[in-house]
């Protein structure tokens, strides 16, 4: 039960699907803490779900993946009807047998690749027309191909195929085209979905940067009564200010008892404002990928490993982190192994980083469920911006969020305003083919 203004109480909102059982547990603002009964797991939102393309995530055993108390973890239907192929990961009882995971799975439609893949892809009505980066062969995956490999892959929930077109492009055309297709391709996924009462599909509200496209696409999805929906077309290289405005947009229109999806967000500072809108869900591939490069997530930022600074550096990684990598290595350890080329380096980066992203969604929760969220915010924005300097972005988001920054934020510098997106793109996290 929720408290209103009046001190009365009032129920928070929730939904029951045949294969998903939704529950907000605890709202403050617009952020809110939830329960997603799934038919493999309970899964507590917000949370960041990491990317395993082709079944596994890159560096990290399925036990890891438990021990750092992931509750959901993605695949990827086009690469994975490449290889190993649908028909064998459902003979291994779907995916969760293939890859020995107890929990929570997800997959895409396949559509992303559309943006990712596109000098190998065609779009017509009918669907997508692959040519395969493996071997040049042509796959042609429809909405009705799509749930047929979903269902044999067997994920708890499974993404509809949507017309995707990147955010920065410059045909208004194109996005109304690509909106009221995805309409279209959701009543087709609707109709070939075999597997209702065992698998959650989720619609993709698409639309680009126009508010008016975003919001006949959220209509028209409601109108189909869907377990949940993802917000789709965003980290594309739009600007922040644009990126956080869709997000605003769509949690606020979209039905409040239902998991709301923000695909391809994994930076921790989108995860908290996307969080503070009423985000529920996230993915990226940037928390693994990034290790592989020698960084690492830490309250402050980030950590270059390469650097020379690190070198003589005894500390752990993030001193109030709890990970075996933290407890047991330093950063000058962990240079010494990147700056080698070293393998288990990104193996133990990749640990960390995966390890930093569920204790971010976790510490969020408490806060929401403590009734504490907006200080637990304004702590988080201290340490990453201890000069005050706070992008504009984030404030005008928070402006939203009903979260004020009094005592966290600065003065702007001069010539720079609030809302003015100059503080960069969301940027592409993802190509699709490697997490």
């Amino acid at each position: 039960m929720a408290s209103t203004s009046s001190g009365a109480t009032q129920p928070l909102p929730s939904s029951k699907s045949p294969a998903l059982a939704f529950q907000v547990v605890a709202q403050q603002g617009r952020a809110r803490s939830s329960r997603m009964t799934l038919p493999h797991y309970t899964a507590h939102t917000p949370m960041f779900m990491p990317v395993g393309t082709q079944g596994s995530v890159k560096g990290l055993t399925s036990q890891q993946l438990q021990d750092l108390d992931c509750h959901v973890i993605l695949g990827n239907t086009y690469h994975l009807e490449n290889r190993p192929g649908s028909g064998l990961v459902a003979e291994m009882g779907g995916l969760h047998g293939f890859i020995n995971w107890p929990r929570g799975m997800l997959t895409d439609s396949g559509g992303f690749q559309m943006v990712s893949l596109l000098h190998l892809a065609e779009i017509t009505e009918e669907g997508v027309n692959f040519q395969s980066p493996l071997d040049g062969s042509m796959m042609l995956l429809t909405p009705e191909q799509s749930m047929a490999i979903q269902n044999g892959l067997g994920a708890d929930i499974i993404m509809a195929l949507d017309d995707v077109v990147p955010t920065t492009a410059a045909n208004p055309a194109r996005f109304e085209e690509a909106t009221h297709r995805t309409t279209r391709w959701i009543d087709r996924c609707i109709a070939a979905h075999s597997r209702p009462t065992e698998q959650n599909l989720f619609g993709i509200v698409q639309g680009g940067l126009d508010p008016r496209l975003r919001e006949i696409s959220m209509e028209q999805l409601i109108e189909r009564d869907l377990p949940g929906y993802a917000i789709g077309g965003l980290a594309g290289g739009e600007s922040k200010d644009d990126f956080w405005k869709v997000v605003a947009q769509c949690t606020a229109g979209l039905p409040p008892g239902k998991p709301r999806y923000v695909m391809g967000i994994g930076y921790p500072l989108d995860i908290v404002v996307c969080s503070a809108l009423g985000a529920d869900m996230y993915d990226s591939v940037y928390p693994t990928r990034t290790a592989r490069f020698g960084v690492a997530l830490v309250p402050e930022g980030v950590l270059k490993l390469k650097h020379a600074a690190f070198a003589r550096d005894f500390r752990p990684l993030d001193p109030g982190c709890a990970c075996a990598v933290c407890r047991r290595h330093s950063r000058a350890y962990l240079h010494n192994l990147v700056t080698r080329g070293i393998p288990s380096a990104s193996i133990l980066v990749t640990y960390h980083n995966i390890a930093y992203t569920q204790a971010l969604t976790a510490a969020m929760r408490a806060a929401i469920e403590e009734q504490r969220f907006p200080d637990w915010v304004r702590n988080y924005l201290r340490t990453m911006f201890p000069k005050g300097d706070v992008p504009g972005w984030v404030r005008d988001a928070m402006v939203v969020a009903g979260i004020s920054l009094e005592g966290v934020a600065g003065p702007l510098p001069e010539g720079r305003r609030p809302g003015s997106g100059a503080e960069g793109g969301a940027g592409m996290e993802a190509d699709g083919v490697d997490e």
